[in-house]
């Protein structure tokens, strides 16, 4: 295909993608606001008052780059799980695939789907949390490059998870067993510096912790790791989950029956 009928092709996914989560927008961009409003009520204003200060801010100040984070993952990942293999159950991925349709304009348009759902996610809880928070944000490049890699790691990941998942049961185990664990375990709600050492050295291997301690050196401008090493790892899994996507999709893993 010519590049301009693959930026058709691209635009064409993107605007299907945002049209199926805006068309339920009650189910995909209400819930997430309502439950991080309760964050910031329990977590922020009632238990954060007994807790006082974390990282030279109040305990509010210093949650809320964590919970944004956390709703931009959730919600860049479940989109593309949810759509993907959506269109895996109902036949009509067979349409894309023997469609003069590079696999890579395929992988793009999912991702990019849950890129802007993730984001639009993001920009609400961030709405929210200024009801709640004076947020002065110190680095502002840093705040969007993390966001934007983030976002785009979780929806790989979804991608994956869909190209794997064979019911709708599969679908939710990934996000139940892995990925909230992982996300409470990442420093939304406390520093690391706060554990015995053991702990602190396992906690390195989350790959969540870099990302959110990136966005809150961004906002805040304090982290627990070093900022530099938080973008490698971004890096490593964006080229390593795209790959791995790019390879089974043209190998039809999980797609041909």
């Amino acid at each position: 295909m010519s590049r301009e009928r693959n930026l058709i092709a691209l635009k064409s996914i993107v605007t299907k993608e945002i049209n199926r989560f805006m068309r339920i927008w009650v189910q995909t961009l209400v819930p997430p606001a309502i439950t991080m409003t309760l964050y910031f009520i329990i977590f922020g204003s009632l238990i954060g008052s007994r807790v006082g200060q974390m990282g030279g801010f109040d305990y509010m100040e210093f949650i809320v780059p964590g919970l944004i984070m956390m709703s931009v993952i959730t919600n860049s990942y479940s989109n593309v799980a949810s759509s993907f293999f959506s269109a895996k159950f109902q036949r009509f991925i067979e349409e894309m695939l023997v469609a003069p349709l590079p696999n890579s304009i395929i992988i793009l348009g999912y991702m990019a789907g849950g890129m802007i759902r993730g984001l639009l996610v993001g920009i609400i809880v961030t709405c929210v949390s200024l009801l709640f928070a004076d947020i002065e944000i110190q680095h502002p490049l840093v705040v969007v490059a993390t966001v934007l890699l983030t976002s785009m790691v979780f929806s790989l990941g979804g991608l994956l998870n869909a190209i794997f998942g064979k019911s709708f049961d599969d679908i939710s185990i990934i996000p139940t067993f892995v990925l909230t664990p992982l996300t409470y375990l990442g420093g939304v709600f406390y520093s690391i510096s706060l554990l015995p050492p053991v702990w602190q050295f396992v906690s390195q291997f989350n790959p969540i912790l870099y990302m959110v301690n990136a966005f809150r050196y961004g906002f805040l401008g304090v982290s627990d790791v070093p900022v530099w090493q938080a973008f490698v790892v971004l890096g490593v899994f964006v080229v390593a989950l795209y790959s791995l996507a790019h390879v089974l999709i043209s190998r039809g893993v999980g797609l041909r029956h």
